[in-house]
């Protein structure tokens, strides 16, 4: 698992104000486990990150390595077409759509 993947769960769950203890009891896991993804000290399984990342409220998402310049251009657009003007026939932006979403568990479990 790279680096950022580990620090993006990692600062998720910060920001949350959950505690690792709580994240792993939420995702299954034991505290060592997602301790030790936290530190890098394993090479976790997919599925434990993707469980970590479930119960934060985010997703895994493969996304081809040659598209990877112009996703981030675009999230770093705040979700805007390139190039586009602003202006009445701008679509909305999809970050501040999904920024308005509710997070977290409770909301999700309403969700399904």
């Amino acid at each position: 698992m790279t680096d950022a993947l580990i620090a993006s769960l990692a600062a998720s769950r910060k920001a949350q104000n959950i505690t690792q203890a709580q994240l792993a009891e939420r995702a299954g896991l034991s505290r060592m486990a997602v301790q030790r993804t936290e530190t890098g000290d394993v090479d976790p399984r997919y599925s434990t990150v993707a469980e970590m990342a479930r119960v934060l409220g985010m997703q895994l998402v493969a996304v081809p390595a040659d598209l990877v310049p112009a996703l981030q251009a675009f999230i770093q657009s705040g979700g805007k077409f390139l190039g586009q003007p602003a202006g009445a026939d701008a679509p909305p932006s999809v970050v501040e759509s999904i920024a308005a979403e509710p997070r977290g568990p409770a909301n999700q479990a309403k969700a399904r």
